[in-house]
């Protein structure tokens, strides 16, 4: 008999995460919500320009950081940098969270908050958003009281589009000093709102950014996580010390750089939102207010049907059924082209 390997519990019992992102070249890509449009075309300069000496050596991140704080409006000891969002929320259960201790979740939001807890081996206290997709601070507030180690929200959320107001996050904060409270900011360009600034205010905050939607760097895997310095201190200390690439740190700065070439890109999506959700209620497809760029939209019984169709002449969705229920689908704002070609097939079909 062969002999096994001491894996961890917690591994035993998940399984393993795979993204339905294979074969998507030459599609109407709205699954994923990215920047459909590409990157800047500084950004693509500042790549040509890096060095094959530059890509031999391990990076250094001084410079960047501060360029980047700067972008931010943050003090370089307040800003780190990671491996995509998805590094900054692993920093986070690395940093804090104790196997068997507790982490509270909104859902339906992105899975990668249940994904590293599990992983962590924490228990996961869910509040689920409402009928409205609302988000249910009063459930976030009860679950204060089981002590948890970290809370995460996705603001805007994640598939939803939910936008819990500034007076909502504050009620959490105030009621909670001794938990890690986590603000994902993958989508708050599109909002136009932030709490970045807050982390003066109050120590257990901490806020995740990204370059993978506005800046069109989802490739390059770079995010951020924002917080007073002290408390990011202790953050530091679970960081890898070259987990971000050469090449990401160029092209961050130099989109940045480009802050108008990004502000056309938001500004863009918040009118083909618009213009999408109104396209869509029109047909009688139900839609929920979003600050991200993307709408969740329920278009029900037929759905799932409507998918499968959709795919097959290469226009790609991301169901969100097991999620929010039967027929609903998130839909990423892509470019003006695909979304009149998106509203043409729909019609199409019914």
């Amino acid at each position: 008999m062969k002999a096994q390997l001491p894996v961890r519990k917690a591994i035993l019992k998940r399984k393993t995460y795979e993204p339905p992102g294979e074969g998507r070249a030459g599609k109407v890509r709205l699954d994923f919500n990215e920047n459909t449009g590409g990157c800047s075309r500084a950004v693509v300069r500042a790549l040509g320009r890096l060095t094959p000496k530059a890509l031999a050596m391990y990076p250094e991140y001084g410079r960047s950081t501060r360029r980047l704080a700067r972008y931010f409006g943050v003090a370089a000891e307040e800003l780190l940098l990671t491996n995509g969002g998805d590094e900054a929320l692993r920093l986070i259960f690395d940093t804090f969270v104790d196997a068997g201790s507790r982490v509270v979740i909104c859902e339906p939001t992105f899975p990668m908050y249940r994904y590293w807890g599990e992983i962590a081996g924490a228990k996961i206290l869910a509040v689920r958003y409402g009928k409205e997709m609302e988000f249910p601070v009063e459930g976030v507030v009860r679950a204060l009281a089981e002590g948890p180690r970290a809370v995460f929200v996705c603001n805007p959320n994640n598939p939803t589009g939910t936008l819990a107001g500034a007076g909502e996050i504050e009620r959490i904060l105030e009621a909670a000093r001794r938990t890690a409270i986590v603000v994902d900011e993958a989508y708050a360009e599109f909002a136009g709102v932030t709490v970045a600034p807050w982390i003066r205010k109050y120590r257990q905050l901490f806020v995740v950014r990204t370059f993978s939607k506005t800046a069109g760097l989802a490739g390059l895997r770079l995010g951020a996580l924002i917080g007073r310095a002290e408390s990011l201190a202790l953050v530091r200390r679970a960081a890898a010390p070259f987990s971000v690439n050469v090449a990401a740190l160029a092209a961050a700065a130099a989109a940045a750089g480009d802050r108008q070439t990004m502000r056309r890109y938001v500004d863009e999506v918040v009118r083909l939102r618009e213009w999408l959700e109104k396209e869509l209620r029109r047909m009688g497809v139900r839609t929920y207010p979003s600050g991200g760029n993307f709408v969740l939209a329920d278009f029900g019984e037929c759905g799932a049907g409507l998918f499968r169709r959709l795919e097959r002449r290469g226009i790609l969705l991301r169901e969100r059924s097991k999620e929010v229920g039967p027929g609903h689908a998130r839909i990423t704002i892509g470019t003006r082209a695909e979304m009149r070609k998106l509203v043409r097939e729909i019609q199409r079909e019914r």
